[in-house]
């Protein structure tokens, strides 16, 4: 533990992780800004986002709670502030990060294409918790000793950053590659992107059927998905 504070604190002296650390606060407030301004305005959020659509289905049943959808808004834009402001950036990350894990859930759930860039937001926000570890660690559910702030007899320099942001670009294309294969098959953002990916479909048949259960009949996505499979398992026998 104290080996781990050791390389904690001189990360936290290293002028490029402060950089990063203000990037990311930067990035997150960006994110919700707007997104918070749209529902205080009243207006649908993503509203290139077509009315069958999983996630489209989420979006038009939130803007219809009223004074709550207002709130969100409301929480976000406060949210995003705290985030600007250094002496509140760590409550702005705390009440960050639940919203936007629920964000990421939801993404998954409906298989919405934005999958990447939330979970990016997700570990951006993790990181700003763990930059923050050494105000955090007394609330931490784990007996903490009284230590002072401890400095590597070593330092570890640019090693520490190649290793850190080496790892974040690994992260990162973990990421986008495994999300990629992720789902055999998608709602996608729009009817056409949902039929592009017939083309190269092992069952282009049961994918059209599948995109026209999504927007055509305007089905759940788990209705969907069951008569995907079911229009799969029926065309087992023909292809033998």
């Amino acid at each position: 533990m104290r080996r781990l504070e050791e390389i904690y604190y001189e990360a936290k002296s290293d002028k490029w992780f402060k950089r990063f650390a203000v990037f990311c606060r930067i990035a997150l407030a960006a994110s919700f800004l707007p997104t918070g301004i749209v529902k205080i305005m009243g207006e649908r959020f993503a509203e290139g986002l077509p009315h069958n659509n999983p996630l489209g289905h989420y979006f038009d049943a939130l803007i219809l709670t009223g004074y709550y959808y207002t709130f969100i808004g409301i929480a976000q834009v406060i949210i995003a502030v705290l985030l600007l402001i250094p002496r509140t950036s760590l409550l702005g990350a705390l009440m960050y990060f639940p919203i936007i894990v629920n964000i990421c859930v939801l993404t998954y759930a409906t298989r919405f294409d934005g999958t990447r860039g939330i979970t990016m937001m997700v570990l951006a926000c993790l990181f700003l918790l763990i930059w923050d570890y050494d105000r955090l660690k007394h609330i931490l559910p784990f007996k903490q000793p009284k230590t002072d702030p401890v400095v590597l007899k070593k330092p570890l320099g640019k090693r520490l950053r190649i290793i850190f942001f080496g790892g974040c670009f690994a992260v990162l294309a973990f990421i986008i590659i495994g999300t990629f294969y992720l789902y055999e098959i998608a709602p996608g953002n729009s009817e056409e992107e949902c039929r592009n990916q017939c083309a190269s479909s092992k069952n282009p048949e049961a994918c059209e059927a599948f995109c026209d259960c999504i927007y055509k009949e305007g089905k759940p996505l788990d209705s969907c998905l069951a008569a995907y499979d079911k229009a799969k398992d029926i065309r087992k026998p023909d292809a033998k």
